[in-house]
């Protein structure tokens, strides 16, 4: 598949097996907890369809004027794939494999990491990227040092616009029926700011271990000890 804009020409390639990809380890120690706490609310809400992926640091690829290029976003959400799972177990390719991915996210830690960089050439910034390449809807970068959230959405024009957020300081993405926002609690020992899921009505999306003790309540409350 083929597009071409005025400046540059973008390809769908799969990525060769022979590939190498980058094996740099992630940014920072919590980073694989924040993703999988985004995944696990999902799944356990039943907003994660069996032809959806959530990823993390994992690659995301286009061709740039012949050129491959890779970004791992810290996670995303992609809506639909249209191929086996074991054809996207090192990388992904959109609009070849499946849809492009309605939200990507990249958690800010000490190290600056590009991602506010709009560089068009040769290895593009994540900002261009994901706004001229990918042309993905939602961006979002959160810093959870200090539960600093800011989310970005593709305007008419193909450019990102910094969102507000509602009375409740949540963002609604529409594309998955949900709002976004900062949630400060405990999780697997990490006391801190986290994303998490909120649905249409506000409820929040709960974690595995917040249901079992929602039940344990339940149970307790009609006079019945829970088995733990």
């Amino acid at each position: 598949m083929l597009a071409i804009t005025p400046h540059y020409e973008i390809t769908w390639e799969k990525l060769p097996d022979d590939f190498v990809l980058d094996d740099q380890p992630v940014d920072n120690i919590n980073q694989p907890s924040l993703a999988a706490a985004l995944t696990e609310s999902l799944e356990i809400a039943g907003k994660l369809p069996t032809n959806a992926l959530t990823t993390t640091n994992y690659g995301i690829c286009a061709t740039l004027n012949r050129k491959f290029i890779i970004k791992a976003p810290d996670w995303a959400y992609i809506p639909v794939i249209t191929v086996p799972s074991e054809e996207v177990i090192r990388s992904y390719t959109p609009q070849l494999q499946g849809e492009i991915p309605t939200i990507v996210m990249e958690f800010l830690f000490d190290t600056e990491g590009g991602e506010y960089s709009s560089k068009p050439t040769y290895p593009p910034g994540k900002w261009f990227f994901y706004e001229q390449v990918l042309q993905v809807p939602n961006y979002v970068i959160f810093e959870p040092k200090i539960g600093d959230l800011e989310v970005y959405q593709l305007d008419g024009s193909g450019q990102y616009q910094l969102r507000s957020c509602d009375n409740n300081h949540l963002y609604w993405i529409a594309e998955m029926g949900l709002f976004l926002g900062v949630w400060q609690g405990n999780r697997e020992n990490r006391i801190g700011y986290w994303l998490r899921w909120w649905d249409e009505n506000g409820k929040l999306l709960l974690w595995g271990v917040e249901k079992t003790a929602r039940l344990a309540a339940q149970l307790r409350a009609a006079g019945i000890e829970p088995e733990i």
